[in-house]
């Protein structure tokens, strides 16, 4: 059957994979390349038969994340990382090559075979991070963002790389065909330009009109991929071509479609892409040279990390930032493997040498996934030696904190929400990682706290001991049970209210103490069936029933940890029974010319006027004795029947 008995394996294979790391809660992408060791031409057993194939279609999974990628890219989240990303990666690239230099010198490479080391090992691996981050719930993130922008122009670099790397070590330097190469890479993404902002919204509305949805995929994917071709045919990366054509996609009205649509075609060719980079792991000779490549791995682990980490701190990031880049941007990128079969097959290095640098890539690869889970512990031991990083506040009363609303996050919903109790001079503080959504809040005047709010040392400054209650507004759930187990430390009797994106998330965080729990897409669709059921006329009280009922099954944990639910959840159910209206009494209603008393209102329609509206002003609580004018606007309060009893009452007969 050939390549589609060989796609058929690495599915199997990565399927089991995938099992195995889930029931020992790894990331799947170590199952991948688990997977793709175990089928692969090294250790016998199912065998894939053509490896080169299965390389090529690997890189269809590159491009698909770069795609991906690009659709999501923002320039305007990406602002407060442009420094590091623009000054800093470029030299960090330089040095990188200088330490892989002196490796290569160590290993007993020549100069040229050094020098192509160094590029190796100088990117850092886009697929691996960013899976693992996704994976964590850390996309979004002050460290995520910083580490996009290191992607995105370690990419450029090595583009360049790979155009001048050919040209060292041989004979004659060609000038001539090097800039042919970079005039035909600057035409190209001058073309992408032009039809990134003409043809392609044209094409995608053009689509999008015709209702196809299977059509809008096709189109989406060919856009990624015939884009990313066009880009290898002018002598750029294919994944860079396929980053482009996301970020053109990214600027039309049709982004979020897209994106949804390919995201499942990313993930099967991004698990194709790991299991292929299994497969060119030789476990003997690992076992054979396992000294040597060890070695290997701990000094371009251990270098690449302390530059990562020198470089964001030098560039003024602190807290967990400068920890969270060193331990997760060490490894090989997947150009090391691209570059290293450029070497081996110009003579650059040797096969024994070839072998060297895939096991050690491989390695630092395996690693990446469990060195981010000690990122949070090491960043907790880090504030304890040194007592926490510098941390800044803006806005704060002048009298200080008291009785005060501790925001655990300011992201969407932790901005609107100290926005309102702001605005209703609610005394209040936001903590926030992120310096974008921290330079948002001092622009709106909110109190905001820059630091990590699972630090003690981060919440004493927003005075969580005199608080009078704390919100945790962050989706992930990891990072809500680590600031709420903080502030409870700190505050035992202090109300916490959290949010959560499961349902089996309830009881893990009222078992730590979480006072309140709400979680937003429940309450969202619950509030739209109900909406939807008055509409239909089915009888409020009906509709408040089911409502109740469907609550208080989901939050029936809440319920029996605190006695108290029931009673507010009650006077909910009382206030959502109870309408006001406003009514306008025409010239000819038969209540006219009635005082409130004679028209018996309330007996007849169970309705109360609480107010009635006239051109000289507003009359609240009406005496029974007044007087119905024409044109008079009147306030009823009652259930929805009630209401719908009086407006009969009140129209002409």
């Amino acid at each position: 059957m050939g390549i589609a008995a060989d796609i058929a394996i690495i599915i199997v294979a990565a399927l089991i994979g995938g099992l195995v790391a889930q029931f020992l809660r790894q990331p799947l992408i170590v199952g991948y390349i688990l997977a793709g060791v175990i089928v692969g031409p090294y250790t016998g057993g199912v065998t894939v038969g053509s490896i080169d194939d299965i390389a090529r279609l690997a890189e269809i999974g590159v491009a698909l994340l770069l795609f991906t990628l690009g659709i999501e890219f923002s320039l305007k989240e990406l602002a407060p990382v442009r420094r590091i990303a623009l000054i800093g990666t470029p030299i960090q690239i330089a040095l990188t090559v200088a330490i892989g230099y002196g490796i290569g010198q160590w290993l007993g490479l020549d100069w040229v075979a050094a020098l192509w080391f160094g590029a190796v090992i100088s990117t850092s691996n886009t697929m691996i991070v960013l899976k693992t981050l996704s994976a964590r719930g850390l996309m979004g993130t002050l460290s995520s963002r910083v580490m996009l922008g290191i992607f995105v122009v370690q990419d450029l670099c090595i583009m360049a790389i790979m155009l001048v790397l050919p040209y060292i070590g041989g004979d004659a330097f060609d000038v001539v065909a090097l800039l042919f190469t970079v005039v035909r890479a600057g035409l190209f993404l001058g073309a992408m330009l032009l039809i990134g902002t003409r043809v392609i919204p044209w094409l995608m509305r053009r689509i999008a009109r015709w209702e196809s949805r299977e059509l809008f995929l096709v189109t989406v994917t060919a856009l990624g991929l015939g884009v990313g071709y066009a880009a290898f045919l002018a002598g750029l990366s294919f994944a860079f071509g396929a980053f482009l054509a996301g970020l053109v996609i990214s600027e039309s009205d049709y982004n979020v479609q897209a994106l949804g649509e390919v995201i499942p075609l990313r993930d099967i060719f991004a698990m194709i892409f790991f299991v292929s980079v299994g497969m060119l792991l030789d476990p003997t000779f690992l076992l054979a040279n396992l000294t040597p490549v060890l070695l290997v791995v701990a000094m371009v682990v251990i270098s690449k990390a302390l530059l990562f980490g020198g470089l964001t701190r030098l560039f003024g990031y602190r807290n967990v930032v400068p920890l969270a880049t060193a331990l997760a941007l060490f490894q090989f990128g997947e150009f090391s493997f691209v570059l290293a079969r450029i070497g081996v097959t110009d003579g650059i290095f040797a096969p024994d040498t070839y072998s060297l640098i895939l096991s050690a890539a491989l390695v630092s690869i395996l690693i990446t996934p469990p060195a981010f889970g000690l990122i949070q512990p090491l960043y907790g031991l880090q504030q304890r030696l040194f007592r926490g990083g510098p941390m800044q506040t803006f806005d704060l009363p002048e009298q200080g904190l008291r009785d005060h609303v501790v925001i655990a996050g300011a992201g969407r919903v932790g901005q609107f929400v100290a926005g309102m109790l702001h605005r209703l001079h609610v005394p209040v503080i936001a903590i926030e990682l992120n310096q974008q959504r921290v330079d948002e809040c001092k622009r709106d005047g909110i109190p905001v706290l820059y630091g990590d709010a699972s630090h003690a040392v981060v919440l004493k400054a927003a005075a969580i001991e005199r608080a009078h209650l704390a919100l945790i507004t962050t989706p992930t759930i990891k990072i809500t049970q680590m600031v709420a187990q903080q502030i409870r430390a700190l505050n035992a009797d202090l109300h916490i209210v959290a949010r959560a994106e499961a349902i089996e998330q309830l009881e893990a965080l009222h078992a730590i103490g979480v006072y309140e729990v709400v979680q937003p897409e429940f309450e969202a669709g619950l509030e739209i069936a109900r909406q939807a059921l008055l509409h239909l006329d089915i009888p409020a009280l009906e509709v408040q029933r089911y409502t109740d009922g469907v609550r208080h099954d989901l939050y029936a944990p809440i319920y029996q940890l605190h006695a108290d639910y029931d009673a507010v959840h009650a006077l909910e159910h009382a206030r959502r029974l109870l309408e006001f209206s406003w009514v306008t009494l025409a010239a000819n209603s038969p209540l006219i010319d009635r005082t409130l008393g004679e028209a018996k209102i309330r007996s007849q329609t169970g309705v109360t006027i609480v107010a009635i509206m006239r051109p000289n002003g507003l009359m609240i609580n009406p005496d029974p004795t007044e007087t119905l004018r024409a044109g008079d606007i009147v306030a009823v309060l009652g259930n929805h029947g009630a209401i719908a009893r009086f407006a009969s009452l009140a129209s002409p007969q």
